[in-house]
């Protein structure tokens, strides 16, 4: 009985050492799935849980003890921040460069580029929340270098998270301001370039770099330490441009 108990014991303690806890930028949801499949095809035995959110909220619920390994953010600001309060262990690195595109449900007019937000014909706009998601503070800093941000401030909708601004624009507004990654998910696959999106010229936004950590709870852990390496090998790299990203 005691043989029977001690087995159970030590399968649990296994069973619990072989999963990592992951705090994802919201817009790798598109890509996420592919990586931990590649992933798994050499750590087979690593379950690797997933948290979807703003890099902001992540950030704060990092900071208030949330129980993750490792930190996948949309910018440098937050790990660097993490990092610089020595909740991170690792120094950030850019694991993917990402870049905004502007999708409507609709067939519209894209030759304008950028400047179609301002159309009258444009009444409702998606994006999403600057102070928390850097695809909304890139989207907010095209705007206003491209001059067209004073026009269009009062037709802003704004979003939790950039998957969020992309329900809004498939449902609730005429355009957003969307992650370009987003758009090489198969269930966006309807929606063709020139027809119904467009990228954001790259000269109007700081380059979105992608930054990857370690937190300090995950330290001396193998498995998390995999996986981090994982993200910045050459298979992680190739399928990151599979979904729209520029990488290091």
């Amino acid at each position: 009985m005691k043989k029977i108990v001690l087995g159970v014991l030590l399968l649990g303690i296994t069973l619990f050492a072989n999963k990592i806890n992951i705090a994802v930028a919201a817009n790798v949801s598109y890509a996420i799935n592919d990586l931990i499949t590649e992933f798994n095809k050499t750590n087979p035995n690593t379950k690797v849980h997933v948290t979807l959110g703003s890099s902001g909220k992540l950030t704060a619920q990092i900071k208030n003890g949330a129980p993750y390994n490792l930190f996948m953010a949309a910018n440098m600001k937050y790990p660097n921040a993490l990092f610089s309060e020595n909740i991170a262990i690792t120094k950030p690195i850019i694991y993917a460069q990402g870049s905004l595109a502007i999708l409507s449900a609709k067939k519209l007019n894209f030759s304008k580029g950028i400047n179609l937000a301002v159309d009258n014909s444009i009444e409702k706009i998606a994006i999403a929340n600057p102070k928390t998601a850097p695809y909304g503070k890139a989207a907010l800093e095209a705007m206003k270098n491209a001059k067209i941000y004073e026009n269009i401030v009062k037709k802003l909708v704004y979003a939790e998270s950039i998957s969020q601004t992309v329900t809004y624009t498939l449902t609730a507004t005429d355009i957003g301001f969307i992650a370009k990654s987003s758009l090489y998910s198969p269930k966006m696959s309807m929606y063709k370039k020139g027809i119904n999106w467009i990228e954001v010229e790259e000269r109007l936004y700081t380059p979105i770099n992608q930054g990857i950590v370690i937190l300090k709870n995950a330290k001396d852990n193998k498995e998390v330490e995999a996986f981090y390496n994982f993200i910045l090998s050459k298979n992680a790299k190739k399928i990151f441009k599979e979904f729209g990203y520029l990488v290091p």
